[in-house]
């Protein structure tokens, strides 16, 4: 077989076969195949689509193309959540602490930054000598002593994607639901789960931004997991709006952290949280119903149990053993830190939330090559919600920056990409749907 016939016959928007997809992958993984025809077929596959069979292959050759783990000393579900990704998402971090005081055993494979939006490994990144890439041997027995594992895709599991995922984020192609199927999912089938759930993000600050696209991305994901046999539900969610009241790396990863220690919830961010956890752990059958669920997830947050498991991960995976009793002395600050104020008075009533994370590039902390690094400590605290009131007082948000030049491009976008009317709007509901 040849690279250039594949792509050319999905360029003719021709179905390939399972040979094909899995010929190309091996080629990925042993570096035979080129990243200018990797990125070639990433766009035909983004103009054309493919099959559900397409995608179901695609899938498997790429969860087939490393080590695919399993659990059997393990003596309770292996349960994961996944997000599409969004602005200022940091639900993974207190997510999985949560799930794992719950009962349930969680070893999360995370992605970095990918377009306009944040990536896990580069918020866990801000936390010194944190391994985002430890052994598989270290892996295993994070998730086993401590209940959860937040870590990177290692050499061996799902190696094409991770090859795959970063040459999308540069070449234009991430918004494509057969690749952003089989890069989530292969991942997830890799590391040896029995019941996931996905935060399908919706709206503007999402890769699918429009309801009918969310729901097809949804379908997509939970009939390929469910084929291979992974219980997996979704549950749709809004990103018109910035999630919680933090965006940029350390400072959402302090954000989570204050959230673990039940000192500051975002309304918003929580009731998402809430509502995956408790999906999750009843479809693992750890409790029977949502509303149980939920008060024994806060009881674990009201107790310190999830927060305590979350330091036990960090200190597992090489970061500092009093990281959560003082994560400002570990993690990087900016040496900017000022308000940005609206020219006008009145109520948030919209926001472009795709620009906003955008304009983190711009603050260093977002890249636009993969191999790029960025500065963990910028970005914007404290901000402000559809429906908040404000005026010379109250600010858009605190913009972290390297230099004042950065700043005041920051402040422009802010100020630029926010709506603000002199009527209150109507707040969407956080929850858009469940998909089962």
């Amino acid at each position: 077989m040849l690279p250039q016939e594949i792509i050319r016959r999905k360029r003719e928007k021709q179905e390939l076969s399972p040979e094909e997809i899995s010929f190309f992958i091996k080629g990925i993984t042993d570096g035979t195949i080129a990243d200018c025809q990797i990125g070639s077929l990433t766009m035909a596959v983004f103009l054309n689509g493919m099959s559900k069979d397409e995608i179901r292959n695609l899938t498997i050759s790429m969860r087939n193309s490393g080590e695919v783990l399993s659990w059997p000393d393990i003596d309770g579900p292996v349960v994961d959540k996944h997000s599409t990704g969004g602005v200022g998402d940091k639900i993974s971090l207190m997510l999985a602490p949560m799930l794992a005081a719950c009962g349930a055993y969680v070893p999360m494979i995370s992605g970095r930054g990918l377009g306009h939006t944040g990536g896990t490994l580069d918020k866990l990144d801000s936390i010194p000598n944190y391994q985002t890439t430890p052994s598989n041997d270290l892996f295993r027995k994070t998730v086993k002593n401590a209940g959860c594992a937040i870590i990177g895709q290692t050499g061996n599991l799902a190696p094409a994607d991770k090859k795959i995922y970063a040459i999308r984020d540069v070449s234009a192609t991430v918004e494509s639901i057969p690749l952003i199927t089989a890069s989530i999912l292969s991942k997830k089938l890799a590391a040896g789960l029995n019941f996931l759930i996905m935060d399908l993000k919706c709206g503007n600050g999402a890769f699918m931004s429009d309801l009918k696209n969310a729901k097809a991305l949804a379908d997509s994901i939970v009939n390929v997991a469910n084929a291979a046999g992974t219980k997996t539900s979704a549950i749709i969610t809004d990103m018109n709006q910035v999630l919680g009241s933090s965006i940029g790396n350390a400072l959402e990863v302090l954000e989570a952290v204050n959230y673990l220690k039940n000192t500051r919830a975002d309304s918003r961010l929580h009731n998402i949280t809430l509502s995956l956890a408790s999906n999750l752990l009843v479809n693992a059958g750890i409790f029977s119903s949502v509303s149980e669920a939920e008060k024994k997830i806060q009881n674990n947050l009201n107790s310190g149990k999830a927060l305590e498991i979350f330091a036990r991960m960090i200190t597992a995976l090489g970061g500092p053993s009093d990281f959560v009793e003082k994560p400002e002395k570990y993690l990087p600050a900016s040496p900017i830190k000022r308000p940005v104020f609206a020219d006008k008075t009145g109520y948030i009533t919209s926001m472009n939330t795709r620009n906003i994370g955008l304009s983190i590039i711009d603050l260093k902390g977002g890249r636009t090559t993969p191999e790029q690094k960025i500065d963990h400590s910028t970005g914007y605290t404290e901000f402000c919600q559809i429906g908040a009131f404000v005026d010379e007082k109250t600010p858009l948000a605190f913009v972290h920056a390297l230099n004042q030049d950065d700043y005041e491009k920051a402040a422009s976008e802010l100020i630029k990409n926010i709506t603000i009317s002199e009527k209150k709007p109507n707040i969407l509901p956080e929850i858009i749907e469940v998909v089962s």
